[in-house]
């Protein structure tokens, strides 16, 4: 039987079904890229962020409801490259290739709605930070919830699934009507990325395969970088009320 035919040709057995020590390294190094790739997406953000002209292109970009439509067209299609690309069963480079590329893309559309917390965010409200903490406190809340109880979250596929087409229909009116999605939308985001995390990580412990860790790591890294998306937006509208 060829690759094509039998994807899983490279990986070894599914991280439930394996020994005890190999299974621990492989959750052990999917959360080391996880966090690797935090460290880049942060420092990527970083360089774009001190760029000239970053504050023109960007409040340009938001004055363009069809340009930010196209820039979330793009990234759609890089998204789904970069998954393909990490789980290649055949090239550990593609894998890592993947796992850049989806980071870069990242960190490329987060610069708007940084650049607008860091610049138009009432003084000393810290919402880049604050949005930090609440983020890595939630992720790990969740993640200890799946890790102790062992429990499979697998079932949430399909309602995440919809809530995802869902949510992605709601935003692309938004943009087109241009009306504010508001903050029950940005709680039912933070609520579906939650979901996200709970449904990775089990996937971690009882689907992934010995080998996958780039695949899982960035998983993980898509549901921690919509969780932060949104609790930063979450917090910037409550600190702008006040």
């Amino acid at each position: 039987m060829n690759d094509a035919a039998n994807p899983y040709r490279s990986w070894g057995m599914v991280a439930a079904d394996a020994e005890v020590n190999e299974r621990a390294q492989f959750i052990r190094q999917t959360y080391l890229h996880l966090a690797g790739a935090v460290v880049a997406f942060m420092a990527i953000e970083a360089f774009l962020l001190s760029l000239p002209g970053v504050g023109e292109v960007t409040m340009s970009l938001l004055g363009n409801r069809f340009g930010w439509l196209l820039v979330l067209g793009g990234f759609m299609g890089v998204s789904y490259i970069a998954s393909s690309w990490a789980n290649s069963a055949t090239s550990v480079s593609t894998q890592y290739m993947g796992l850049a590329l989806y980071v870069v893309a990242e960190a490329i559309i987060f610069v708007p709605l940084l650049y607008v917390a860091e610049n138009f965010a009432p003084e000393n409200s810290h919402v880049i930070a604050t949005a930090g903490v609440l983020t890595l406190v939630v992720f790990t809340g969740l993640t200890a919830v799946v890790l102790l109880t062992g429990a499979d979250f697998s079932f949430l596929r399909t309602v995440l699934a919809l809530g995802g087409f869902v949510a992605l229909g709601v935003i692309i009116c938004g943009m087109i009507f241009q009306f504010n999605l508001g903050l029950f939308f940005m709680g039912a985001m933070i609520a579906l990325a939650s979901g996200y995390i709970l449904y990775d990580t089990s996937n971690v412990l009882h689907h992934y395969r010995i080998g996958q860790h780039v695949a899982a790591a960035l998983a993980l890294f898509a549901s921690v970088a919509l969780l932060f998306w949104y609790i930063l937006q979450f917090v910037l509208s409550v600190t702008s009320r006040r």
